[in-house]
């Protein structure tokens, strides 16, 4: 009896011993990371600030002493994120895949792959065109009204989190099509679910734009219709991997039927 305890905590204490060195790899990445991109926060932030500036606001402000040393730290982080997501990704890659079978490892490497590319088109989107959409909107407000000048003066704490959001929301959004084949992968939904869930994921998709977004219809649309696309798309991938799989499974009941033969 106490054999068989050892044999099963030795699995358990490797595969925690594993998970740490993952994760100081994790860690060591965002510190380097960080340390390289808060000696250049002033150049991201000017490459951050552009649309704002490209929206005709030539000025910002800090109300608060330690608020522009934050929003440093906060530019440095965001940026060492950024940076190291291929790295973080592949240290998860790398503690998963020795427990997955080679047709799993086949399976799941595409999504892999294609998550930091569908992060940075969702993030492109936001940062060239619906985040200037947004900043047009909303600084189209200044003006005099009844007497009093009202001017934006925006600070620039408020401003990068106003961007931070944007990228975020949009990045995550258009990772829709990997999750929704992963979940059908899991055998948690159908093809055929999805196709009857469209309607729902067409109002869904207008909800999250509206949370996301200003209340402008012009911004919220840059992000639906997208979303629209994506869930599209996942139900064409989900068409060949469907395809491809029944295939897979004629082929192996073909070799099982002929090898008795033989």
């Amino acid at each position: 009896m106490r054999d068989d305890i050892d044999q099963s905590q030795a699995p358990l204490l490797d595969h925690l011993i594993e998970l740490r060195k993952r994760a100081l790899y994790c860690v060591l990445t965002v510190v380097i990371a960080f340390a390289v991109c808060y000696a250049f926060a002033e150049e991201i932030f000017a490459f951050l600030v552009q649309p704002l500036v490209a929206a005709g606001q030539k000025r910002v402000i800090f109300t608060q002493l330690f608020e522009a040393f934050f929003v440093r730290v906060k530019v440095a982080l965001f940026a060492a994120l950024m940076i190291s997501f291929p790295v973080l990704s592949n240290q998860l890659w790398q503690f998963v895949a020795p427990g997955l079978y080679r047709a799993e490892k086949r399976a799941l490497f595409p999504f892999l792959l294609a998550t930091p590319v569908l992060f940075t088109a969702g993030a492109s989107l936001a940062y060239f065109v619906t985040i200037p959409v947004a900043l047009t909107f909303l600084l189209s407000f200044q003006g005099n009204f009844g007497g009093i000048e009202q001017e934006a003066l925006p600070s620039v704490g408020n401003y990068l989190s106003f961007v931070m959001q944007f990228l975020f929301a949009f990045g995550i959004s258009f990772l829709l099509p990997v999750l929704l084949m992963l979940l059908e992968r899991a055998g948690i939904v159908t093809r055929k679910q999805l196709v009857s869930a469209r309607r729902y994921a067409i109002v869904a998709a207008f909800g999250i734009a509206a949370v996301l977004t200003p209340p402008d219809i012009g911004s919220q649309f840059l992000l639906a219709v997208p979303l629209i696309l994506l869930y599209e798309l996942a139900l064409i991938g989900i068409w060949f991997t469907e395809r491809k799989r029944a295939k897979n499974a004629d082929a192996t009941a073909t070799d099982a039927v002929e090898k008795p033969a033989e």
